[in-house]
């Protein structure tokens, strides 16, 4: 049988996994170097004057911040030969929003990515709870090992937090300037995110399924 595109479902025992630490740094990687070049624009551009072809800091750091998502989804396909869905998905958002901001000149279309990337994950997790499906598993079976009611009521919580961070990132972006909502991307959401999973940790302690095939 050929190996799939995708990654396998959690339950598969030929599921390939990554590092944790690894899949953090993949994930928070592209982030940071959007940061850092938002931050420092002016002063790669001198290092680089080839970096001027972008245009101001901001559309800098959406060219770097492509490049960087896209080494990230190549090095997950080195390591598992699968591309990881929730990433992916992330992934291609970014390029179609990231061309149109570079192309336009216009950051009104990368400020809106995490309001489509948050939209579309709230959507999918929502929406496959309707069919019964707790499709969180792809998220966090390396983390935790949850009974089916513990997978739906995490994937429903977690389909609530993308809604409410798709409000927030559409009011930061319209009512505060580019810098703000940069850090605030970078250093707010993911505060902000530690703290929604960790309130998380009561309930996925008692639906936990322990080794010996029991629950707490």
């Amino acid at each position: 049988m050929s190996q799939p595109i995708f990654e396998r479902d959690p339950s598969d025992p030929a599921r390939q996994e990554i590092n944790p630490v690894l899949k953090l740094a993949l994930e928070l990687g592209p982030l940071l170097v959007f940061f850092f070049a938002n931050a420092r624009g002016e002063w790669l551009m001198e290092k680089v004057p080839a970096f001027s072809a972008f245009g101001g800091p901001i559309f800098l750091a959406t060219g770097l911040f492509m490049i960087a998502t896209a080494i990230s989804l190549s090095v997950s396909w080195l390591m598992t030969r699968t591309l990881p869905i929730m990433p992916l998905v992330s992934g291609i958002v970014v390029f179609i929003f990231g061309a149109l901001t570079l192309w336009l000149q216009n950051d009104t279309f990368i400020k809106m990515k995490p309001t489509i990337v948050n939209g579309l994950f709230a959507s999918v997790l929502l929406g496959g709870l309707l069919f019964g499906k707790a499709l969180l598993g792809y998220v966090f079976d390396s983390a935790f090992h949850l009974d089916a009611a513990g997978w739906r009521k995490l994937t429903l919580r977690w389909g609530l937090f993308f809604v409410f961070l798709a409000i927030v990132n559409e009011i930061v972006w319209r009512s505060f300037s580019t810098d703000f909502w940069v850090a605030f991307k970078v250093w707010g959401i993911m505060p902000i995110t530690i703290l929604f999973t960790m309130s998380q940790m009561p309930m996925i302690m008692r639906h936990t399924i322990h080794d010996e095939g029991g629950e707490e």
